[in-house]
């Protein structure tokens, strides 16, 4: 992910053009969200690739070169420039300096600052593995662990949390709405009282405990026994399509596609809630 940090220093250093999807219709590659930075020689940034791309940096160049390039620009993505998406996009050009700088920076700061959190309780070889996929997307990775000497606690990751406690579910209380918990501990105890904690909360995103059918049936059974509710909000497995391929870093992969799928879902399901109250 491209931090703030790393748009200020471009900017700073580059006199360059940022390139905004500022608006799409139909099939686009990338929403509004996406921009790029574009100076003489240097690319930051992507606003989906393809031509659609290497048509608005040629663009931006040549505002660079003061050739008199227009600042917005409306893109169809068909077969006049190789691509069959359908849909059309506007670009917005401007210089990366002054308020336009200033502006996107606080957007980039306000949207760090509001990503979904995961919480990977267990930062064994698998957990070691997945911390290190969530630091490329778009969340808030939290690791706990009760082990001082866990493989992950190793890691210095730019946007990796990380706790070690006596009592991980406590975690729980102090989790901001819309989480998502992937338990992933040493002990399959450890893991029980965890997602317990975690199924007691009504406004959780994910919640994934790793291990097989005949783990998810004990748990079942011993939550039963212990009055919990059925936990149909469990997934344990995790990723239960995955082929037999148990590598660290394979499980990383499809965990991490499973738990973003459901982080989606649920903040999409939560902002038409939020729409569909404020129209009533």
């Amino acid at each position: 992910m491209i931090s703030s940090e790393d748009v200020g220093l471009f900017a700073t250093e580059n006199n360059c053009i940022l390139v905004r999807v500022v608006g799409t219709r139909g099939s686009a590659p990338r929403g509004t969200d996406a921009f790029m930075l574009v100076s003489r020689d240097t690319v930051l940034g992507t606003i989906g690739g393809g031509q659609l791309e290497y048509l608005a940096i040629d663009h931006a160049r040549r505002i660079l070169l003061g050739v008199g390039a227009s600042s917005r620009e409306s893109v169809a993505l068909g077969p006049d420039i190789g691509q069959c998406c359908g849909g059309r996009v506007n670009l917005a050009f401007d210089f990366a300096q002054g308020d336009v700088l200033t502006a996107l920076l606080t957007a980039m700061d306000e949207d760090e600052t509001s990503r979904p959190a995961v919480y990977v309780f267990g930062g064994g070889h698998v957990g070691h593995a997945l911390v290190q996929v969530l630091n490329g997307l778009p969340v808030a990775t939290h690791l706990v662990e009760t082990r001082p000497d866990a493989p992950a606690l190793v890691l210095d990751l730019p946007r990796l949390s990380k706790r070690v406690t006596a009592i991980p579910e406590e975690v729980m209380a102090s989790a901001p709405s819309g989480s998502a918990f992937v338990i992933l501990t040493h002990d399959h105890a450890l893991d029980f009282m965890i997602a317990a904690s975690a199924l007691s909360r009504k406004d959780v995103a994910y919640i994934g405990m790793i291990g097989s059918a005949t783990k998810r049936a004990r748990f079942d059974s011993w939550a039963k026994s212990e009055g919990h509710p059925v936990a149909k909000q469990l997934n344990c497995p995790i990723a239960p399509h995955v082929a037999m391929d148990k590598r660290p870093e394979v499980l990383a992969v499809h965990f991490a596609a499973e738990i973003m799928a459901a982080l989606t879902n649920y903040h999409a399901e939560q902002e038409t809630h939020h729409v569909a109250d404020a129209t009533h």
